[in-house]
């Protein structure tokens, strides 16, 4: 079998991170993707990603062909070539981390909406879980604000941080969206009134390279050390792999080499292959989806999550396929459960409601912690059973997977994607980004739309605009 983390289910073992499988969709899907037509708009479409890379001649002219820098994503320019920018930056990132640490901050307020924050939540989330134990001598406690214009929200996030020794680390390419920009003047105000002139060297700020009001305001008030570059050709939903999340992941205490690691591998493992059924399940996914909704008139995707901690990968997903794929009146709607939580809330709709949808599971196979059910003396709640047969509660949770793939596939006839994590650690977490940032390239592409533009974010904009100027 090919070395690699996700494959295709023609095999009954699992060998790799991660395992791709497709279940009971309405089409024999393994003839369908292999199609001349498909095989073509692939083909053609593989060559509109692969053209930033060294080496390919620049002879493509399509919409978004500046944007795409997480396509050459690579673990040499970040960990082995000392003359390259990235390799400079996650060197100062972590000599910054480290001065933190030992000036006894123990919290880092990241300020940032969209593409600026879900990203680097999603990863703390899935690599720490939703309560991680902060080892104060290894990591800071790292929350997130300018998420909302919720003023109960902020009042409660700065109440919170004015008890903390904290640092700010505000991230917005433009510097000029509300949520962020009002949130960054409050905590700013704060951090100046706790410290006075060491403020300074306290925020940290992750803007455009070149203009925009942000790096104005960093460049009149904060060390050049402190500033750290948004990728002119990489918007925002596909700048995880970047300064903007590494620099919150670093803070928290995740290995940024092996998120890399895992983000490279992927890169170049998509970027050599097009042979969709063996070596490239990015494009299967890609293609699978393109199918559900173009014959089959579905509708919406549900991605779903077996792991709490999974709700802002959820959402970071939400966000990267809902502004690429969703213009020109095209596009599926992406939603997002976590089971078994709402499978007491949602369940019944899915199972027996109006089929517009289809569902990509994540299952991850090696948590975090495990614990097995205890047994109790009394046994009031008749659960001894559980305890005797020494069933963990992930394994009843994996039944639990099982049981509803197996009802919502067969009984209820929707088709079902699913990707097996083998776990939780940084480097998966790089590869499924990729996977899903490739994917959603090629998704966005088949749909003829322009993946890395957002047109319709702007119209609600400007008619703030409007009402604020009255």
């Amino acid at each position: 079998m090919d070395k690699g983390f996700i494959m295709l289910n023609n095999t009954t073992e699992v060998k790799n991170n991660i395992l791709f499988e497709i279940h009971d969709v309405d089409f024999d899907w393994k003839s369908e993707i292999q199609k001349p037509e498909y095989q073509k708009l692939i083909k053609q479409n593989h060559e509109k990603i692969n053209s930033v890379l060294k080496g390919i001649p620049e002879k493509l002219d399509f919409e978004g062909q500046n944007f795409l820098g997480w396509a050459k994503f690579s673990e040499y320019d970040w960990l082995q070539n000392t003359q390259s920018y990235n390799y400079q930056e996650l060197i100062r990132m972590q000599k910054i981390k480290n001065r933190l640490l030992e000036q006894g901050v123990e919290l880092l307020v990241v300020i940032g909406i969209g593409g600026s924050y879900l990203g680097a939540k999603a990863a703390i989330d899935f690599v720490k879980g939703n309560l991680p134990h902060v080892d104060k001598t290894k990591s800071l406690e790292v929350i997130f604000a300018g998420t909302s214009l919720s003023s109960t929200d902020l009042y409660q996030k700065l109440n919170y941080a004015s008890t903390k020794k904290f640092a700010i680390n505000v991230i917005s390419k433009s510097g000029t969206t509300i949520e962020p920009a009002i949130a960054f003047r409050e905590f700013r105000k704060l951090l100046e009134l706790k410290e006075k002139e060491g403020a300074r060297d306290l925020v940290f700020v992750t803007t455009d390279r070149q203009k925009g009001a942000l790096l104005e305001i960093a460049k009149a008030n904060y060390p050049n050390e402190n500033i750290f570059k948004i990728p002119d050709d990489m918007g925002g939903r596909f700048s995880v792999l970047s300064a903007v999340g590494f620099f919150p992941m670093l803070c928290a205490g995740i290995d940024v080499h092996q998120v890399i690691r895992g983000a490279s591998l992927a890169a170049q493992k998509y970027s050599q292959s097009l042979d969709i059924w063996n070596f490239n399940p990015a494009y299967v996914y890609a293609l699978v989806r393109y199918i559900l909704y173009r014959k089959f008139n579905k509708q919406a995707e549900i991605l779903i999550g077996y792991e709490p901690n999974l709700a802002y990968f959820n959402e970071w997903w939400k966000q990267l396929f809902g502004e690429s794929e969703g213009k020109a009146k095209k596009g599926l709607l992406p939603t997002s459960v976590i089971f078994s939580t709402d499978l007491h809330s949602l369940g019944q709709f899915i199972q027996q409601g109006s089929q517009i949808f289809f569902e990509t599971s994540i299952f991850i196979q090696k948590p975090m912690y495990n614990l097995v059910v205890s047994k109790s003396r009394q046994n009031q709640d008749n659960l001894n059973y559980l305890a005797e047969n020494s069933i963990s509660i992930h394994g009843l949770n994996e039944m639990v997977f099982k049981a509803t793939l197996q009802a919502h596939s067969q009984t209820a006839q929707i088709p079902n994607m699913v990707l097996k994590l083998k776990d939780n650690s940084a480097e998966t977490f790089g590869w499924l980004v990729m996977f899903f940032e490739r994917a959603c390239a090629m998704s966005a592409f088949l749909l003829d739309v322009n993946p890395f533009n957002q047109p319709g974010v702007e119209i609600y904009k400007h008619n703030l605009k409007k009402m604020l100027s009255k």
